[in-house]
C-alpha cells in the first residue's frame, strides 16, 4: 500500500512542504484555507490517491512552508499563490492537474486556473471564501459592520496591537473554540487537528503572515473568478457554515462554468475534514468522471 509522504520542494529558494499519495492516474492538487495546511487533507489523500496522483501543498506562509517577511520578501496575495501552485504543477506534478480548494484555497486555485489555463483540468471548491471584508464588499453590508471591520484592520497594522492580538488567539484553547464554531461535528475537532493548526503558528514569521493577510482587502472575489474559469467546476458547501453562509454561495451555481452545486447537509466550514466519508466519494467520482472526459 502506498503511504502518504511529506516532501520539500524549493520555490524561489523558499522551502515548500507538500504531501503526496498515489502513483497512477490524473494528478490532483489540494489547497488548504487560511491558517491551515496540507495536513487538513490527511483524511482525503489516502482515499483520493487510489484513483489519482494526489498532492496537498502548503501555501507559502502556512504549514511547514517558509514564511518570508511580508512586502519586503514576498506579497501574500492570490497572485502569489497562483504562481506557486502553477509552478508546483509544472515542476513537481509534471503537468496539468485537477485542483481542489477549501475556503481561501478556492480563490487561490481559481486564480491559478485563470492565469494558467493549460495547467488545470478541473476545479472543485469546498466552502469557498466569500471574502466579505473585501473593499468592494463593504458597500454591500451595513455601514456599522463595514466601519468596524475597517477599524479592526487598521488597528492590527499597529505592531504592538497586532502582536497582542496574535498572542491571544494563537493558543490551543482559543484555536479549539474557533474550530468548534467552524465545525458542526464536535468530535472532528481532535487533538491532532489542534496540533496541525498550532505547530506552524509558532514558526518564526507566522505572526507577520497572519497580520498581513488579515489586512488584505484587495484582489479577486469569487464572483469574478467562477465565470472566468477556463475549465469546468463543481461546488461543495456545508449547509451550516457560520463563516461563509450557503445562501450567499448559492448564486455561484448560476455561472455556466459550474456543473454542480452540492449541498453538504449539517456540515460546517471544512467538510473535507469534518466528514471525509461524505466528501471523498464525491471528489473521487468527480475525478474519475472528469478524468474519462479529459481522456486521462
Amino acid at each position: 500500500m502506498t503511504m502518504t509522504t511529506t516532501k520539500t520542494w524549493y520555490w524561489r529558494d523558499f522551502p515548500i512542504t507538500y504531501q503526496s499519495y498515489g502513483e497512477t492516474g490524473p494528478a490532483l492538487v489540494c489547497v488548504h484555507g487560511f491558517g491551515a495546511s496540507s495536513g487538513h487533507w490527511r483524511q482525503n489523500l489516502p482515499v483520493l490517491g487510489e484513483v489519482c496522483r494526489g498532492y496537498a501543498i502548503d501555501l507559502i506562509g502556512f504549514g511547514g512552508s517558509a514564511k518570508p517577511e511580508p512586502l519586503t520578501e514576498i506579497d501574500y496575495t492570490f497572485a502569489t499563490w497562483s504562481q506557486q501552485i502553477a509552478d508546483f504543477c509544472r515542476e513537481v506534478v509534471g503537468g496539468p492537474a485537477f485542483l481542489v480548494g477549501n475556503s481561501i484555497g478556492c480563490v487561490a486555485i481559481m486564480q491559478t486556473a485563470i492565469d494558467n489555463p493549460d495547467l488545470v483540468l478541473g476545479i472543485a471548491t469546498i466552502n469557498c471564501s466569500l471574502r466579505l471584508l473585501h473593499e468592494r464588499k463593504r458597500s454591500e453590508i451595513p455601514w456599522y459592520r463595514s466601519f468596524g471591520a475597517g477599524i479592526a484592520q487598521k488597528l492590527l497594522k499597529n505592531p504592538a496591537l497586532g502582536h497582542f492580538f496574535y498572542q491571544q488567539i494563537a493558543k490551543p484553547k482559543v484555536v479549539r473554540n474557533i474550530l468548534l464554531q467552524a465545525y458542526r461535528r464536535r468530535e472532528a475537532v481532535t487533538d491532532e487537528l489542534i496540533e496541525i493548526i498550532m505547530k506552524p503558528a509558532q514558526d518564526e514569521g507566522a505572526e507577520a503572515v497572519f497580520l498581513a493577510f488579515t489586512g488584505y482587502s484587495q484582489g479577486p472575489l469569487p464572483e469574478d473568478l467562477y465565470p472566468a474559469l477556463p475549465c469546468r467546476a463543481i461546488i461543495l458547501w456545508g449547509s451550516e457554515d457560520p463563516w461563509e453562509p450557503i445562501d450567499l454561495g448559492r448564486k455561484f451555481a448560476q455561472f455556466e462554468t459550474v456543473d454542480q452545486f452540492i449541498v453538504l447537509e449539517g456540515l460546517g466550514h471544512c467538510p473535507q475534514d469534518e466528514a471525509p466519508e461524505i466528501v471523498n466519494p464525491i471528489l473521487r467520482d468527480w475525478i474519475i468522471r472528469s478524468g474519462v472526459e479529459n481522456r486521462y
